[in-house]
């Protein structure tokens, strides 16, 4: 293959996935069903409404205008007919017979009919009621009614002999994080530090209970099998969240999470009934799946988002 032709097949492959492999949804009467609206003709092939629908579907047209959907509309049609542009020189060059071009594509295949079993396993689930969402609300003041925003101090130190001990005494006598960042100088232990303003949603669900119920100038220490954290609440102040602005938020975060738990569960399932076999290098392996650790509360973003659980995504977001 050369050089330009690796190029566009590159890029075609490279189109395809910006635009959700539309081009794999079969358009006018070649499935044997009844043709779907046509928007355009590029040569002989046509493309239709439900594709451009179905691209939209995929991109955030909530509270778009009229007009504003009738102009992303339009742009999708644009990108479709050179995508089919494309997809015509690249046949043309039987470019859709180079092992790497087949090897994606497959590789994309393989991709888009797993993520339809699991939308097929979430999409059979049973929606969240309003009750359910209501019962939530309640049993989470600290993401609602009594949510805050708390700007914190912190120490993050390796879980080392007598570290943890050390650290909660330092809490306890209401020390400062100067002093526990002398006291693990002088021990030559080395460690990090921080402070950074995060709202209630942003701390790992399975802390907050802890950091909520400190107050402001309070320290707590929480553990992992690798480090220990001191963390100081300098200030926080009140940032409620009512009840008719969290709801439609708390039935979408309690939908996603009886999906994954059900997605989790069935690939569980599925891989107990199944024959692998690892090979090769892979065969003297035994596959672990580590659990992950909660982030600190002052961890980067992407780490955060990185470490983040089910329900710490579901609940992002609801201020």
């Amino acid at each position: 293959m050369t050089p330009t032709h690796r190029r566009i097949a590159y890029s075609l492959l490279g189109t395809a996935l910006l635009l959700g492999l539309a081009s794999l949804t079969a358009c006018g009467k070649k499935d044997g069903k009844a043709a779907t609206q046509v928007a355009a003709k590029v040569g002989s092939e046509e493309i239709s409404v439900h594709q451009i629908n179905q691209v939209l579907s995929r991109a955030n047209t909530a509270g778009a205008t009229p007009e504003a959907a009738q102009a992303m509309g339009r742009e999708v049609l644009e990108k479709l007919i050179d995508q089919q542009l494309a997809v015509d020189q690249a046949m043309e060059a039987k470019l859709h017979r180079s092992p790497d071009v087949v090897a994606q594509l497959e590789a994309a295949r393989r991709e888009l009919l797993a993520r339809a079993y699991l939308q097929h396993i979430a999409g059979a689930l049973p929606k969240p009621t309003p009750a359910d969402a209501k019962k939530y609300y309640a049993e989470h003041p600290a993401l609602f009614s009594e949510r805050r925003i708390f700007t914190v101090q912190e120490v993050v130190a390796p879980a080392t002999a007598g570290v943890a001990e050390q650290l909660r005494a330092l809490a306890a006598s209401a020390k400062s994080i100067e002093d526990a960042s002398a006291w693990l100088n002088g021990q030559g232990i080395k460690f990090g530090s921080g402070g950074a303003t995060r709202a209630a949603e942003q701390i790992p669900l399975d802390l907050l209970p802890q950091v909520h119920a400190l107050k402001d100038g309070q320290s707590a220490v929480f553990t992992n099998p690798k480090s220990v954290t001191l963390l100081r609440l300098a200030s926080s102040q009140a940032a409620p969240v009512d009840e008719a602005s969290a709801l439609p938020r708390i039935e979408q975060f309690l939908a996603n999470q009886r999906a994954g738990e059900a997605v989790a569960a069935n690939i569980k399932q599925l891989r107990a009934n199944a024959a692998i076999t690892y090979m090769g290098e892979f065969a003297n392996a035994a596959p672990t799946r580590a659990a992950p650790t909660a982030p600190s509360a002052t961890a980067a973003p992407a780490a955060n988002a990185t470490a983040k659980t089910a329900i710490e995504k579901g609940v992002a977001g609801l201020k």
